[in-house]
């Protein structure tokens, strides 16, 4: 009887630690799941608002990512930062539908006079095909090692600027239900690869997410796009 008492203890013993080895990476992934689901909410949101984001510049867009609730604390000098998806057409040219996601973080400083923090919402459009290659490579400093600019809205769009014409990178805000245009100038988009790994399973680069093709993660955000853009417009000598 004291034997089996015994191997019942070793028993329970075991099955704690189990679970105390397993949680952490369920609980990972399943927080990874939340992300993609609140990208795929902020980017159906975005959509639904009148005259916002223009549909010519989505239409023309080689990649998108979205950052929800990044949380920005400015004190004079402030610093901002989060995490969020990458999504990008398929195909050698990303003339494709939307792939899988890759997950990204967004850090970096800003020059601000508010005071206190608030949780807003960050959409970039990759305009070329050099910008996304560039964000599957390595990370960008946004501004440096990629051209940045605050996207336009609704009509002003149609208006294409130079800074809007020469930029990788078009970055948009959303918060307290206001979006527009905001530059991110000096911010670094990073790969997650943490994040990546314990979505995917393995250890796994952005750059072969995207390639892969096939959707095993995120499917809510991607049909959002999918829907939204099925097809890339862009002019055929941005895709070379």
């Amino acid at each position: 009887m004291k034997s089996e008492g015994r191997n019942a203890v070793r028993y329970v013993i075991v099955g704690v630690l189990i679970l105390i080895v397993l949680a952490p990476v369920v609980l990972a992934a399943d927080s990874e799941q939340e992300r993609l689901a609140s990208s795929a909410e902020v980017m159906e949101e975005i959509l639904k608002i009148p005259d916002a984001l223009p549909q010519d510049l989505l239409n023309k867009a080689e990649c998108v990512a979205v950052m929800p609730s990044v949380k920005k604390f400015a004190f004079g000098v402030g610093g901002s930062y989060g995490k969020g998806a990458l999504v990008c057409r398929t195909g050698n040219n990303f003339t494709g539908p939307w792939g899988a996601p890759a997950m990204y973080r967004l850090e970096g400083a800003s020059i601000g006079f508010q005071i206190g923090g608030q949780a807003t919402d960050f959409l970039l459009l990759i305009m070329n095909r050099k910008g996304a290659e560039s964000l599957l490579r390595s990370k960008v400093k946004l501004g440096a090692d990629a051209a940045v600019a605050a996207g336009p809205k609704g009509r002003a769009a149609m208006a294409a600027t130079d800074a809007y014409m020469r930029a990788e990178i078009l970055t948009y805000s959303r918060s307290r239900g206001l979006f527009a245009g905001v530059s991110l100038e000096g911010s670094t988009l990073r790969q997650d690869n943490g994040a990546n790994e314990e979505l995917y399973g393995r250890r796994i680069t952005a750059q072969e997410i995207v390639s892969g093709g096939k959707v095993s993660a995120g499917q809510a955000l991607v049909s959002v796009l999918q829907k939204a853009s099925p097809t890339n417009e862009s002019e055929p000598s941005s895709l070379k």
